[in-house]
Protein backbone atom coordinates (compact mmCIF):
# COMPACT_ATOMS: atom_id res chain seq x y z
CA UNK A 1 0.00 0.00 0.00
CA UNK A 2 1.15 3.14 -1.16
CA UNK A 3 0.02 6.97 0.26
CA UNK A 4 0.44 9.57 -1.70
CA UNK A 5 -1.01 12.66 -0.66
CA UNK A 6 -4.57 12.12 0.76
CA UNK A 7 -5.37 9.46 -2.10
CA UNK A 8 -4.65 5.74 -0.88
CA UNK A 9 -3.55 3.11 -3.39
CA UNK A 10 -3.52 -0.56 -3.35
CA UNK A 11 -1.43 -2.77 -4.83
CA UNK A 12 -3.41 -5.30 -7.36
CA UNK A 13 -2.50 -9.09 -6.73
CA UNK A 14 0.25 -10.41 -8.62
CA UNK A 15 -0.34 -13.84 -7.79
CA UNK A 16 -1.13 -15.72 -5.11
CA UNK A 17 0.81 -15.69 -1.62
CA UNK A 18 2.27 -18.98 -0.98
CA UNK A 19 2.13 -18.53 3.09
CA UNK A 20 -0.32 -16.61 5.09
CA UNK A 21 2.84 -15.67 7.88
CA UNK A 22 4.44 -13.83 4.55
CA UNK A 23 1.44 -12.35 3.40
CA UNK A 24 0.34 -11.15 6.83
CA UNK A 25 3.46 -9.81 7.53
CA UNK A 26 3.70 -8.16 3.99
CA UNK A 27 0.05 -6.53 5.01
CA UNK A 28 -0.69 -5.86 8.54
CA UNK A 29 1.06 -2.95 8.68
CA UNK A 30 -1.13 -0.96 5.28
CA UNK A 31 -4.63 -2.60 6.40
CA UNK A 32 -4.02 -1.19 10.04
CA UNK A 33 -3.05 2.30 8.42
CA UNK A 34 -6.10 1.99 6.42
CA UNK A 35 -8.13 0.61 8.84
CA UNK A 36 -7.11 3.51 12.16
CA UNK A 37 -7.76 6.19 8.96
CA UNK A 38 -11.49 5.23 8.59
CA UNK A 39 -11.96 4.49 12.22
CA UNK A 40 -9.88 7.26 13.66
CA UNK A 41 -9.25 5.14 16.57
CA UNK A 42 -5.96 2.35 17.30
CA UNK A 43 -7.81 -0.36 18.91
CA UNK A 44 -11.11 -0.20 16.39
CA UNK A 45 -8.25 -0.63 13.60
CA UNK A 46 -6.29 -3.05 15.12
CA UNK A 47 -9.63 -5.36 15.67
CA UNK A 48 -10.87 -4.96 12.46
CA UNK A 49 -7.25 -5.48 10.90
CA UNK A 50 -7.50 -8.62 12.90
CA UNK A 51 -10.97 -9.99 12.42
CA UNK A 52 -10.53 -9.63 8.61
CA UNK A 53 -7.23 -11.69 8.17
CA UNK A 54 -8.85 -14.24 10.66
CA UNK A 55 -11.44 -14.45 7.72
CA UNK A 56 -9.04 -14.72 5.02
CA UNK A 57 -6.57 -17.36 7.10
CA UNK A 58 -10.12 -19.42 7.50
CA UNK A 59 -10.44 -19.51 3.66
CA UNK A 60 -6.22 -19.50 2.90
CA UNK A 61 -6.87 -23.18 1.65
CA UNK A 62 -8.77 -21.56 -1.38
CA UNK A 63 -6.62 -18.75 -1.83
CA UNK A 64 -5.93 -19.53 -5.12
CA UNK A 65 -9.25 -18.60 -6.45
CA UNK A 66 -9.18 -15.14 -4.62
CA UNK A 67 -8.40 -13.04 -7.53
CA UNK A 68 -6.92 -10.19 -4.99
CA UNK A 69 -6.58 -11.36 -1.92
CA UNK A 70 -5.11 -7.72 -0.27
CA UNK A 71 -8.53 -6.50 -2.04
CA UNK A 72 -10.51 -9.03 -0.39
CA UNK A 73 -8.40 -8.86 2.51
CA UNK A 74 -9.40 -5.07 2.71
CA UNK A 75 -13.08 -5.51 1.58
CA UNK A 76 -13.49 -7.36 4.81
CA UNK A 77 -11.78 -5.03 7.06
CA UNK A 78 -14.32 -2.23 5.49
CA UNK A 79 -17.86 -4.25 5.83
CA UNK A 80 -16.63 -4.94 9.64
CA UNK A 81 -16.47 -1.39 10.24
CA UNK A 82 -19.58 -1.09 8.34
CA UNK A 83 -21.58 -3.67 10.51
CA UNK A 84 -20.40 -2.02 13.63
CA UNK A 85 -21.26 1.27 12.68
CA UNK A 86 -24.97 -0.15 12.26
CA UNK A 87 -24.97 -2.39 15.14
CA UNK A 88 -24.00 0.72 17.12
CA UNK A 89 -26.32 3.08 15.47
CA UNK A 90 -29.36 0.42 16.12
CA UNK A 91 -28.29 -0.38 19.80
CA UNK A 92 -28.21 3.81 19.95
CA UNK A 93 -32.14 3.87 19.02
CA UNK A 94 -32.82 1.43 21.31
CA UNK A 95 -31.61 2.74 24.08
CA UNK A 96 -32.23 6.62 23.57
CA UNK A 97 -35.87 7.31 22.30
CA UNK A 98 -36.21 10.07 19.92
CA UNK A 99 -38.60 12.54 20.98
CA UNK A 100 -40.19 14.57 18.55
CA UNK A 101 -40.79 18.20 19.38
CA UNK A 102 -41.41 19.83 16.33
CA UNK A 103 -44.06 22.17 15.68
CA UNK A 104 -46.57 22.03 12.96
CA UNK A 105 -46.24 25.13 11.01
CA UNK A 106 -42.64 23.86 10.98
CA UNK A 107 -43.76 21.46 8.76
CA UNK A 108 -45.23 23.87 6.68
CA UNK A 109 -42.73 26.58 6.09
CA UNK A 110 -40.00 23.44 5.18
CA UNK A 111 -42.62 22.55 2.45
CA UNK A 112 -43.37 25.80 1.14
CA UNK A 113 -39.47 26.44 1.26
CA UNK A 114 -39.04 23.52 -0.49
CA UNK A 115 -41.75 24.38 -3.04
CA UNK A 116 -40.37 27.19 -3.88
CA UNK A 117 -36.88 25.83 -3.86
CA UNK A 118 -37.73 23.35 -6.61
CA UNK A 119 -39.38 26.04 -9.09
CA UNK A 120 -36.16 27.76 -9.75
CA UNK A 121 -35.22 24.09 -11.36
CA UNK A 122 -36.48 23.27 -14.85
CA UNK A 123 -39.17 20.83 -14.98
CA UNK A 124 -36.33 18.13 -15.80
CA UNK A 125 -34.33 18.99 -13.39
CA UNK A 126 -37.15 18.68 -10.78
CA UNK A 127 -38.25 15.57 -11.83
CA UNK A 128 -35.06 13.95 -11.46
CA UNK A 129 -34.66 14.95 -8.15
CA UNK A 130 -37.88 14.17 -7.11
CA UNK A 131 -37.39 11.23 -8.46
CA UNK A 132 -34.54 10.26 -7.58
CA UNK A 133 -34.12 11.93 -3.99
CA UNK A 134 -37.79 11.76 -2.83
CA UNK A 135 -38.97 8.41 -4.23
CA UNK A 136 -35.90 6.50 -3.96
CA UNK A 137 -35.44 5.20 -7.84
CA UNK A 138 -32.05 4.53 -8.88
CA UNK A 139 -31.21 6.41 -12.57
CA UNK A 140 -32.54 3.56 -14.70
CA UNK A 141 -35.76 3.46 -13.36
CA UNK A 142 -35.77 7.20 -13.51
CA UNK A 143 -34.52 6.54 -16.65
CA UNK A 144 -37.10 4.64 -18.03
CA UNK A 145 -40.05 6.84 -16.16
CA UNK A 146 -39.01 10.00 -18.03
CA UNK A 147 -38.20 8.56 -21.17
CA UNK A 148 -34.68 8.89 -21.02
CA UNK A 149 -31.48 8.36 -20.82
CA UNK A 150 -29.73 6.96 -17.37
CA UNK A 151 -26.67 9.50 -18.01
CA UNK A 152 -29.01 12.12 -18.61
CA UNK A 153 -31.24 11.58 -15.31
CA UNK A 154 -27.90 11.82 -13.53
CA UNK A 155 -26.70 14.92 -15.40
CA UNK A 156 -29.91 16.98 -14.51
CA UNK A 157 -30.11 15.95 -10.59
CA UNK A 158 -26.52 17.38 -10.69
CA UNK A 159 -27.47 20.43 -12.48
CA UNK A 160 -30.42 20.66 -10.20
CA UNK A 161 -28.52 20.01 -6.87
CA UNK A 162 -26.17 23.06 -7.73
CA UNK A 163 -28.91 25.25 -8.68
CA UNK A 164 -30.14 24.31 -5.16
CA UNK A 165 -26.92 24.64 -3.46
CA UNK A 166 -26.21 28.37 -4.93
CA UNK A 167 -29.81 29.36 -4.36
CA UNK A 168 -30.40 27.83 -1.12
CA UNK A 169 -34.06 28.71 0.38
CA UNK A 170 -36.02 31.82 -0.44
CA UNK A 171 -36.59 33.36 2.94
Amino acid sequence: MQAEGDVIRFPAAESAPPDFAVFFAEEHAGLFKAMYFVTGNRADAAELAQDAFLKLWERWDLIERIDDPTGYLFRVALNGFRMRTRAAVRATRRLVPIVSTTDPFDEINLREDVRRMLLDLSPRQRAALVLLDMYGYGSEEAARIMGIRPSTVRALATQGRAVLRKGGPHV
